[in-house]
């Protein structure tokens, strides 16, 4: 086993032992929903270029596995729930290229990042109004949506923050920064949820 596999074992665990981080109890389904679901972005991630940032890590999907596939990729878990960065913070030494940052996305630097990613963090809409201003011209977000995602809903929000919905990879909708972000957004805290944009 290698070192970044015995620490994915080791964070699996803690996800499913630890309250409030996930409702998976069965370590198969755990394994195949917040591992090796997460590492299915990998080869995404790696069509850009620049540090990653994970919006509303939680229990640290799929920011933790990326990290531990990608050592030479920074990756920034951002979380607001400072319980949830705690947990998070337990696994910046055994992953040195991880960071976790306490804080909204609707409140970080603009443009910061080569590639934002979110999983489970609101509906696709919401998600990429809060991952695209995080994520400089040429970059992208990565999310990871059901089978109900209206793709073509998600493409129109896309547009408005400077943003083209590139492919649909069963399950993942992977959106390319096509300009800066526009005057206006991020929206302040809250607004993307109450007021979706398309």
């Amino acid at each position: 086993m290698t070192p970044s596999a015995a620490v994915l074992d080791r964070w699996l665990e803690a996800v499913i032992a630890t309250p409030g981080l996930t409702a998976l109890a069965d370590p198969v389904d755990a394994r195949r929903m917040l591992l090796e679901d997460a590492l299915r972005g990998v080869p995404l991630v790696e069509g850009f270029a620049g540090p990653l940032v994970d919006v509303g890590s939680g229990g640290g999907t799929p920011g933790i596995p990326l990290a531990a596939s990608l050592p030479d990729r920074a990756v920034t878990l951002l979380e607001a729930e400072r319980r949830k960065c705690a947990f998070l913070e337990r696994w910046t030494d055994d992953l040195p290229n991880l960071t976790v940052v306490w804080g909204r996305a609707e409140e970080q630097p603009l443009e910061t990042f080569g590639v934002a990613v979110a999983k489970a963090l609101a509906e696709p809409v919401v998600a990429a109004e809060w991952c695209l201003p995080l994520v400089r011209e040429g970059g992208g977000a990565l999310l990871w949506v059901g089978p109900s995602a209206d793709a073509a809903r998600v493409a129109a929000a896309a547009r408005r923050l400077g943003a083209e919905l590139e492919r649909d990879a069963a399950g993942i909708l992977v959106l390319r920064k096509t300009g800066p972000t526009p005057p206006g957004f991020p929206r302040r805290t809250g607004a993307a949820r109450k007021r979706p944009l398309a």
